[in-house]
Parts: C-alpha cells; structure tokens; sequence
C-alpha cells in the first residue's frame, strides 16, 4: 500500500462508534488502544442534548480516583495530535511503547456512540471540525456480526467510495444498498466535502457476540497499521485474542452442536481460502453449507461477508 501513503499520509482521522457498527467492541477498541498510545488532546465534544435519546443510551454513573461519583454523559469526542507534525511521539521510557512511523504525528481520532436522531446536524458538526484541522482523509472502523468461525483469521474487507483512493491501494467499492449506519452519513458528509475516505470493517462471529472479541480487534490494528503509515504496539492484545479463542474452544468442546456447526464453518472458509479454489466448488460449497444450516441465505457466506442486506461489511452493522 506504499502508493496509499502517499495519498493518506497527511492528517488522517480515525473514526469509531459504539452501536450497530461495533460487534464485538472491534472497532471501538482499536481506537481506544490508538488514543492511549498517542499523545492527543481533545479538539471537540458534542452535545450530548441535541443527539442522544437517553433512555435509549442511558448516561452512567462512576467513581473516580478521589472518590468522586459523576455520570457520563453518551457523546463523541474528537482528539487530534498535542504537535501535529511527522516525527514519532515518544509516549513511555520503554521504547516499546510507541506509536511510531511517518505519519504518527498526523493521526486524529473520533470515537463515541452513535447518534439517536439529527444525523444531519451531527455529520456537519464533525465535518466542521475536521476540516478546522485540515484532516485530508478519513478511515472508518467497523465490525459485523457474521457467520464465520473463531479459529480462523478474522476477516478483513477495505473498501472506499472514492476512486482515487480504490486506485491507489487497490481496494474495492462496496456495491451494498439497504440501511445504514452513522458510519455511511459521515462518510458520504465527507467525501461531498472534499475530504476522502476509506472503511475498514472485520467479521466477529456471531455465535460469541455478547462477549469482546480482542481477536477481531487485532485485525483492524494489523489493517489500519498498515493503512496509515504507523507501528501501533500491541501490548497484551495478542495474548487476550489467544486466550479468547482458547475460551471459545472450550466452551465448544462441551456443546457437540455449537462444535459440529463451527466444524462447518471452517470447512465452509477453508474452500474459499484454498489456492485450487474455483467459484464453481465455492458455490457448491455454500449451497451444501446452507442446505445443513437449513436457511435461505441470510446468515452469512463461508468467506465471513454476510449474505442479503449485508453483503458488504458496509451494510446494516453502519
């Protein structure tokens, strides 16, 4: 992707949200591990009052280190860089622990969770303040439920309505129509603003989704390090996502039925994945997949992509 840096190696603005757009608390996480990593301050809070439903999103109530209760508010908030600039940032005495690479300096964030109503205004608001900060390219971060198993790579789909950027890192074009997310509003807000984007999303597999998946949130770390021109450390990630699977594993190993349906679905992936693969064999692969799951299709393909409104990772989980 060493044509993409040059494209997005300015300042980049990294968005996630809570919600329909985070299964698993990927997406979400991957940011959140960014924003403890690099030096950031915040540049912009919304207002909690003109876009959230709050008992839909409650508010919560918590104890601080002085011992002080306080409720949060649900909001998003955009950090960007103390010194915007190229140079590594130094964050901890172990070298280590750092954010490293050309574009290190460079790099804004946006987390929060989505909206509840006047998407418009909120999409405008963010759009605002990215373009006071001269943000010239946005990625997006999202994770799906998906039928796909826990002990195979998770799934990565990039993809980018700008052609430009598709060019430039020979990515994909979503072709999903249907309902969306907060995620699709802002994207569309900023490429009409001049502002290009990229998504990137993971497939979490839906028979664990009440639980994180730090498996899945590693994926999108690996994808947008590549991305964005930047070392991101992964601390105790890559010991989590092995005790996850490892997790997963046992809970399978006393349930046959949740055993032979992941069975399944690593036969399911292993055809798609094979070098001989054809898309005849895929095909007949996942008729005979769907025959044993007895569904009509809406549970998902064997490559993690979700079949219907979700065929592409930009469908109903934005």
């Amino acid at each position: 992707m060493t044509d993409g840096i040059r494209f997005l190696g300015g300042r980049l603005l990294v968005v996630a949200f809570e919600g329909w757009n985070d299964a698993g608390e990927a997406a979400t996480g991957a940011v959140r591990a960014l924003k403890d990593l690099l030096d950031v301050e915040v540049i912009t809070e919304v207002d909690p009052e003109l876009y959230f439903d709050y008992q839909f999103n409650r508010p919560a109530v918590s104890t601080n280190e002085d011992g002080v209760r306080a409720i949060g508010w649900p909001s998003a908030i955009m950090y960007g860089p103390t010194a915007a600039g190229p140079v590594s940032v130094p964050l901890a005495e172990d070298a280590e622990l750092r954010v490293s690479g050309t574009n290190a300096g460079n790099i804004y964030l946006l987390i929060g969770t989505e909206p509840s109503r006047s998407w418009k205004s909120f999409a405008a608001e963010i759009l605002h303040a990215a373009l006071a900060a001269d943000v010239s390219g946005v990625v997006f971060l999202g994770a799906m439920l998906a039928d796909v198993p826990h002990t195979r790579p998770i799934s990565i789909f990039v993809s980018s309505d700008n052609s430009k950027v598709r060019g430039e890192l020979q990515i994909e074009r979503s072709n999903y129509e249907g309902p969306v997310g907060i995620l699709s509003v802002l994207s569309d807000a900023a490429e009409t603003a001049g502002i290009p984007t990229l998504s990137i999303w993971a497939s979490v597999p839906h028979y664990v989704h009440n639980a994180p998946s730090p498996k899945a949130m590693l994926a999108l770390i690996d994808k947008l390090e590549e991305v964005i021109d930047v070392v991101i450390p992964r601390g105790a990630l890559v010991t989590e996502a092995a005790e996850w699977e490892t997790g997963i594993d046992v809970l399978a190993g006393e349930d046959e039925e949740m055993a032979a349906y992941i069975a399944q679905l690593e036969q399911a992936r292993d055809t798609v994945d094979s070098p001989e693969a054809s898309g005849e064999a895929i095909a007949k692969e996942f008729e005979k997949y769907l025959r044993k799951r007895g569904t009509d299709g809406r549970d998902g393909r064997g490559d993690g992509r979700p079949d219907g409104p979700g065929s592409r990772p930009e469908g109903p989980r934005q």
